[in-house]
């Protein structure tokens, strides 16, 4: 569908499609240098940077040996590195004497704080495990540590399990059984301890003891007066109470004890590691990509112009075009031409847009049309009884009638047919507006239909016909009995006119769901297929000539069907000529 949003969207898009082409040509012919020479600043190498000076800092007190480290590591990874203190002052950088530092610092280089960006896998502590400090062993505790993890493995192989042996920073070895090829969390209690000997290198040695005992004493300083469990902190760093229960982290006390846990460990690795550094990583040479040239800019800018105007112009005249038609012929309908039409040529917004137009001025042509029947019809209509009484009121005022009780009652009869005709007008008119108001209330449908019958039964009687009623069961409905009454009268007087002495009218109700059928059926001279449809519109009468002695106002039929609508029903009719027709209204029982 070619819908205005499409051909806007088109058109924004292509000429998104051109400033973009030629934005890209002009960055891969003037930055292309510039990329090559910062191809190496990745993720994986500032990681690797970063990474490096940890374990630097991790194992040293201070920075005064990293310079021929951070140079191997600018070397290697072709960036330019520099360290300062917090203050500012320069530690070691890559680049010569007196070159600026980058404008923005990297990362913070700090083993008991590391920077979880570029370490992802980094502990809850945020401590290097690389930073051990009093727990490093001594190369002979490392040797026979290491003899005796090597004689418990080859114990647990040969009783069928599968183990591996790791270093930890400190030196300890840890021997882990593994489970389907996935090694398990190396723990300091190996998960099988019968019958081979764990116990040798497991157990403590002095160096640890001793960094034991002071991360003990700083971890009982912090939990004075925060935490009454007594216990103390293990090898693997947890805090192990009286009853041998580890503490969970996330549970309280729990959570104070693992704080106080950090701090002391912090506070006992500060000497032992080197103090924060701010890390900066950057290019070899901070220098300037080239200057797009001039000529090149107003060209690519002058060509995006150019393309987008003329894309605008042909978009614009396709959407311009049908508006134009349409502000048109909507001028010719101001100025009175209901003829007024526009031709639709294109799909989408603006074809709707024309086809309810369109719509619109063929639906003000026909409202137009019935206008000026109507008028014409209540002219013709109220002419009849205003001339009769115009002639015959001369005539008595010239002295060539006499007003004898005869011409009288004539005259009545005629004054009330001019009543009758404008009480209908005002029904319709209120109808129309909706203003039409019911009262309603629980009819019954029996005593309703009796006493319709009952005030026609006379007329019906003079003019040779039977009219009877006919009630299937006891239906009720809320109605406004008036208007229902009115309704079925008009039904009635009009199958009193068109049927003929020795003719039978019946008038039914019965219950049908939730809605209530009212027929009125008469054995008259019936009405034609082609005029059923027309049967209740207003002024409308099979016989053309008007004549009152075949028809009356043509208004009666169109009060019905719009009571019926407004009691939320319908009115429509039946009939088989010369045998039967029926008038039926489908009334909601519960409006």
């Amino acid at each position: 569908m070619r819908s205005l949003f499409v051909r806007l969207l088109t058109s924004s898009a292509v000429v998104a499609v051109c400033s973009i082409t030629a934005t890209a040509w002009l960055a891969a012919n003037s930055t292309s240098g510039a990329i090559q020479r910062e191809q190496g600043q990745t993720l994986a190498s500032d990681t690797q940077i970063n990474n490096s000076l940890l374990g630097y800092a991790s194992r040293h007190p201070d920075w005064s040996g990293v310079a021929a480290t951070v140079r191997d590591l600018a070397a290697a990874n072709s960036r330019r590195i520099a360290l300062t203190t917090e203050k500012g002052a320069l530690i070691a950088d890559s680049a010569a004497t007196g070159t600026p530092l980058p404008a923005r610092v990297s990362a913070v280089v700090d083993p008991l704080a590391v920077d979880v960006t570029l370490v992802p896998g980094a502990a809850e502590d945020r401590i290097d495990p690389r930073a051990v400090g009093p727990f490093l062993l001594p190369d002979r505790d490392r040797v026979r540590l290491g003899k005796a993890a090597e004689a418990y493995a080859v114990c647990m192989r040969r009783t069928g399990q599968a183990v591996r042996t790791t270093v930890s920073p400190t030196g300890r070895p840890f021997v882990t059984t593994t489970g389907e090829g996935v090694p398990q969390e190396p723990s300091p209690v190996p998960a099988v301890t019968a019958p081979c000997d764990a116990v040798t290198f497991n157990t403590p040695t002095r160096t640890e003891k001793s960094a034991l005992k002071q991360l003990n004493l700083l971890v009982g300083r912090c939990l004075k007066g925060k935490s009454a469990e007594r216990g103390s902190v293990g090898l693997d760093f947890t805090w192990v109470s009286k009853e041998r229960r580890p503490v969970s982290s996330a549970a309280e006390p729990g959570q104070t004890i693992s704080s106080c846990i950090v701090t002391a460990r912090k506070e006992q690795l500060d000497p032992y590691v080197a103090p924060a550094a701010y890390l900066y990583i950057g290019s070899p040479a901070e220098a300037t990509g080239p200057r797009i040239p001039l000529p090149s800019i107003a060209g690519a800018a002058l060509l995006v112009l150019v393309l987008t105007v003329g894309v605008s112009v042909m978009a614009a005249r396709r959407l311009v075009g049908p508006v134009n038609a349409l502000t048109h012929a909507a001028r010719r309908m101001r100025d009175g031409d209901s003829s007024a039409r526009v031709q639709v040529r294109t799909t989408g917004e603006i074809s709707e847009l024309a086809t309810a137009f369109n719509e619109m001025s063929e639906h003000l042509q026909r409202m137009e049309e019935q206008r000026k029947a109507m008028v014409s019809d209540v002219s013709h209509e109220l002419r009849t009884p205003l001339s009769n009484l115009r002639g015959w009121l001369e005539a008595a005022q010239d002295g060539v009638a006499e007003l004898d009780p005869a011409l009288i009652a004539s005259l009545v009869e005629e004054l009330l047919l001019l009543q009758h005709i404008v009480d209908d007008l005002q029904d319709l008119a209120l109808a129309d507006a909706g203003k039409l108001r019911l009262h309603l209330e629980p009819v019954h449908l029996g005593d309703l239909l009796d006493q319709v019958a009952t005030a026609h039964r006379g007329r019906a009687e003079a003019a040779g016909l039977t009219l009877t009623t006919a009630i299937a069961g006891a239906p009720t409905l809320t109605a406004d009995p008036v208007r229902l009454r009115q309704a079925v009268g008009n039904l009635v007087t009009n199958s009193l006119r068109y049927t003929r002495a020795g003719g039978h009218i019946t008038l039914g109700a019965r219950q049908d769901g939730d809605h209530v059928i009212i027929e009125v059926t008469d054995t008259g001279i019936g009405i034609r297929a082609e005029h059923l449809p027309h049967v209740f519109d207003r002024f409308w009468r099979a016989e053309k000539s008007r004549n009152r002695r075949t028809g009356g106002s043509g208004l009666g039929l169109a009060i019905v069907r719009d009571l019926a609508a407004a009691h939320g029903g319908t009115a429509t009719a039946t009939s088989t000529p010369g045998i039967r027709t029926t008038f039926t209204l489908r009334l909601p029982a519960r409006p």
